[in-house]
């Protein structure tokens, strides 16, 4: 059975380039658009990897990931940061909120498909 991920990702665009990434990695694909849609949406699937946008409007995914990582059904979920962010002190910071990894934008898809396959095996 093909893992399950949350991609959670406001942008239109950036949500059809990493949905057909995931689907040639033959994952199945959950998408919530913000952090307080993915808090309610993960409740609702048997996720096994969050795709998480961390500069997303309203709840950042970084408040988002620390409210997950606050309730104990969701402490050892894999949380991967998505981010164009890459500066050493926006990684620590944004590492720090309590994701397992962080990959930038643009997308890699050689790089996100073995790195899921990392937290899927």
């Amino acid at each position: 059975m093909a893992a399950k991920i949350l991609l959670v990702e406001d942008n239109p665009d950036n949500r059809k380039l990493i949905g057909w990434i995931l689907e040639d990695g033959d994952y199945d694909i959950v998408v919530a658009e913000s952090g307080e849609e993915a808090l309610e949406v993960i409740k609702a699937h048997e996720i096994d990897v969050v795709l998480m946008d961390v500069g997303l409007p309203g709840m950042s995914g970084e408040e988002a990931t620390r409210r997950l990582r606050s309730t104990e059904e969701y402490k050892s979920i894999p949380i991967v940061a998505v981010t164009a962010h890459a500066l050493t002190t926006e990684v620590d910071r944004i590492m720090s909120a309590g994701f397992n990894d962080l990959i930038t934008k643009p997308i890699d898809e050689e790089k996100l498909l073995a790195l899921l396959a990392s937290l899927t095996d």
